[in-house]
């Protein structure tokens, strides 16, 4: 993973929980977008007690796929699933239950995510 040394503390702590949560390697960024998704988002907020990534991610899903966000989707599906947040048969199960909360068509991008997640994973075993 990254070499964060020499950041501030709070940026340090943000880039390690964005690697542990996307599950690929961080750089530090510029300007005040960054700033906040690294220093506050993810070293403040991903970081609080009271939930689990796991929660934290079913609860992203959940709000991602109700939006139909399905180009945020194609990255926390597959880190949830690499991470074993989330195995197969559970990224299934939020497909069914989204479906019938977010609409059949968010429910529908979120399932192509999903099987293209797993078939992926297969394909690399």
């Amino acid at each position: 993973m990254g070499d964060f040394e020499g950041l501030p503390e709070t940026r340090r702590r943000g880039l390690e929980k964005m690697e542990q949560v996307y599950g690929f390697d961080m750089t530090d960024g510029a300007g005040d977008f960054f700033r906040y998704t690294a220093d506050h988002l993810f070293a403040d907020i991903w970081n609080r007690p009271g939930l689990t990534d796991r929660d934290r991610r079913l609860i992203l899903i959940g709000m991602l796929a109700g939006q139909g966000a399905a180009d945020v989707l194609g990255i926390q599906v597959p880190a949830a699933y690499a991470n074993g947040e989330l195995d197969e048969a559970a990224l299934r199960e939020i497909v069914i239950f989204v479906c019938h909360y977010a609409g059949w068509p968010n429910g529908a991008r979120l399932n192509s995510i999903v099987e293209e997640t797993i078939a992926k994973a297969a394909r690399g075993r």
